[in-house]
């Protein structure tokens, strides 16, 4: 397994449970063994207690695996079957996952000065915590769900936050245009400096940051600034691997990447049944743990393709905001219940028929559209597309 997070965990287990007795390696950037990553942008942040990370999977040393942490992987020898760590020994390997997930993007400009950061990793949020001991003003690029649950975190501190989105409203891509202006009506019920359809394009400061510059001209003070503008699966340690890479390691339908090759979790595209075989990539907690298990059953020759049910949760203001299946702007949105105090559901419909479903107050009726939408998911998928060299 090369990435140690919640996938590359999940499909050792998956290895185990099928009775693999050979030698498992876990090759991880990170210098820690796996960790619930969700409450880097919630408990954690409020607490600082590393027990909101502890993964409830029983002991780690039941897989008898070899944990290689604190180098990533520099390459891939796909022919020597080999993964390569820099000046490090290489990994051999008879099979393979790939799980690396994904890093974050960062600001084109300014986005490298002190007191600008990004929050994908314990180490990350470690460092945020600790600036948050100095009351500081706080603005944050990006209005998905990452920024979005960092501003209500930081409003319960009761922490200044600006919230700036080139969107029209928050979470616009994932939950779509009504949705999104719910979400925005919570964010303003909690104090929150909503910048909208604003783009950062610089952040200023000397010898740390001052202002965060908007493309309306806009200058906003700031003593820390939070970049949460999306991730990148990480992907450049496969260049010229002979793997095929579009936003991701792309599998096929049983989610082989080449034979005896796997990817899974945030890295990982790969044919969604429910449109019509169109390559999605995911980078839910769900995802992670579905994809993971399904790459350590097609490593060992078991058939059957990947078809999950997609779903999400997340913390906004003492509100759950859950979803199954396919959400975001792409879809036709039908509001089905709106109350006061941010309780609703929505609909995501496609050529007539229902892929998606999200609720804030009305969890008990995810059930019948996770049972509605499996049915779709499990539709045949078109033969996958031969592989070449990116």
């Amino acid at each position: 397994m090369v990435g140690a997070g919640l996938a590359g965990l999940t499909a050792a287990q998956e290895l185990r449970r099928l009775g693999y007795d050979g030698a498992l390696v876990l090759v991880g950037a990170e210098p820690f063994r796996p960790y619930r990553r969700p409450p880097l942008s919630k408990e954690y942040l409020l607490t600082a207690d590393d027990r909101h990370l502890t993964l409830a999977d029983g002991d780690l040393d039941d897989l008898a695996a070899t944990w290689l942490l604190g180098h990533a992987a520099t390459g891939l020898d796909l022919p020597g079957r080999r993964v390569l760590r820099g000046t490090l020994p290489p990994v051999d390997f008879d099979g393979l996952v790939i799980a690396t997930g994904a890093g974050a993007r960062n600001l084109p400009d300014g986005g490298h000065l002190p007191g600008v950061m990004t929050l994908r990793s314990l180490d990350d949020a470690r460092m945020l915590r600790a600036r948050l001991a100095d009351r500081p003003r706080v603005v944050i690029a990006g209005a998905g769900f990452l920024g979005s649950e960092i501003a209500a975190t930081l409003r319960a501190l009761d922490l200044p936050v600006t919230l700036v989105s080139p969107d029209p409203v928050p979470l616009h891509r994932p939950l779509g245009r009504q949705v999104g202006a719910l979400v925005a009506d919570l964010h303003r019920a909690h104090a929150v400096d909503l910048r909208l359809h604003r783009r950062v394009t610089a952040v200023t400061g000397d010898p740390t940051v001052r202002q965060v510059h908007l493309d309306d001209g806009t200058a906003l003070p700031a003593d820390l600034v939070v970049v949460a503008v999306g991730a990148r699966p990480r992907v450049e340690w496969l260049r010229g691997s002979g793997l095929r890479l579009d936003d991701g390691v792309v599998v096929d339908g049983n989610g082989l990447a080449a034979p005896g090759v796997v990817a899974a979790g945030d890295v990982a595209r790969w044919p969604q049944p429910a449109l019509d075989g169109e390559l999605l990539r995911v980078e839910h907690y769900s995802n992670a743990i579905d994809q993971g298990a399904h790459a350590a059953r097609a490593l060992l020759g078991y058939p059957g393709r990947f078809a999950p049910v997609p779903s999400f949760w997340g913390d906004l203001y003492g509100r759950k905001l859950r979803s199954v299946g396919l959400t975001g702007i792409r879809y036709d949105t039908h509001l089905v219940a709106s109350e006061p105090g941010g309780r609703f559901l929505a609909e995501y419909h496609r050529d007539g028929g229902v892929v998606g479903a999200v609720t804030a107050g009305f969890t008990h009726s995810l059930a019948h559209y996770r049972d509605l939408i499996a049915k779709q998911m499990a539709a045949p998928v078109p033969a996958p597309t031969p592989f070449r060299a990116s």
